[in-house]
């Protein structure tokens, strides 16, 4: 596995490749000195590795740098194919620190994809990255925003497609008030990490912060609701006001009781802005998970 510290990290394209009989050594022996292997063995007239061959890639992908795969079609390198002793396809192997370490053949369900996948990124463990990911948001949350962007920027340049590093940078773009940068980067979110969690948060982040720019004032939207404890366009703009503020707890407990007078209001705008704040917050955040309870015991109910 790459180390944080590593100056040549492989590039991306790298992750997944095709291999030759010349070209073997190079990216399975030696490459499997840093990260874990799969060599997939197929041709193209095996059915059952055009299903197996996206499943891997697609695994591969998302575990973010852990393990790297290659392609071997046998009726292109039969010698090697002999080496081996491959003698039916699908047959995967899967090399670490140059050696075989786990096999199987034929086409396996997702499931079992994924804990092969999981078995052999354990094996290299992660590099240091959890550590610097770790030091990244406490960076963040003391406010050094600036230190924070370097740090998982760098870690970006070893796995492109880690979605902690990724969501962290976007949120500390949005922490020094560079909006713009932060759409950017969510602009062109590698497809592989669209829809992790540490995305989805950094993406509720950025909706926040945008609705923080148009805030209105509190004590006006307050004076506003408490003349009229109805007026439910109030109640959602004092909501709004009251997280660009940083009054969470004070934001959802509004939101609530609008969901309760009315759960339809603009088309449910009420639960979404509920769901927009849970997804920004830590999905161990006690506000969260207070809220989220409190609003299915009235969906529910």
């Amino acid at each position: 596995m790459l180390g944080i510290n590593d100056t040549n990290p492989a590039p991306q394209g790298d992750l997944i490749k095709d291999t030759t009989e010349a070209t073997f050594m190079q990216d399975v022996v030696e490459a499997s000195q840093d990260v874990p292997v799969i060599v997939d063995f197929w041709a193209p007239w095996c059915g059952p590795c055009r299903t197996l061959g996206p499943a891997l890639e697609a695994a591969v992908s998302a575990a973010g740098g852990k393990v790297r795969m290659v392609k071997v079609n046998v009726d292109e390198n039969q010698a090697l194919a002999g080496q081996l002793r491959i003698q039916s396809i699908p047959t995967v192997y899967a090399f670490y620190q140059g050696r075989p370490v786990d096999a199987f053949q034929g086409a396996l369900p997702p499931s079992e994809i994924k804990s092969f996948i999981e078995k052999l990124s354990a094996l290299a463990g992660d590099g240091g990255l959890g550590e610097a990911l770790e030091e990244g948001e406490t960076l963040l949350a003391q406010g050094a925003a600036v230190e924070a962007a370097q740090l998982f920027a760098a870690l970006l340049g070893q796995e492109p497609e880690n979605a902690g590093a990724f969501g962290g940078l976007v949120r500390a773009h949005i922490a020094m008030g560079e909006l713009d940068q932060a759409e950017a980067l969510l602009a062109n979110v590698p497809a592989a990490i669209e829809s992790a969690k540490e995305v989805e948060a950094a993406r509720a982040q950025l909706a926040l912060a945008h609705q923080a720019a148009n805030a209105g004032p509190v004590d006006e939207l307050s004076a506003a609701l408490a003349a009229d404890p109805d007026n439910h366009q109030a109640r959602f703009d004092l909501a709004q006001a009251l997280h660009a503020r940083g009054e969470t707890e004070a934001a959802i407990d509004e939101l609530l009781e609008l969901f309760r007078r009315d759960r339809e209001w603009n088309d449910g705008a009420a639960k979404a802005q509920l769901f927009t704040i849970f997804d920004a917050l830590k999905p161990n955040d006690p506000l969260a998970q207070r809220g989220r309870r409190r609003l299915s015991s009235m969906i529910f109910a």
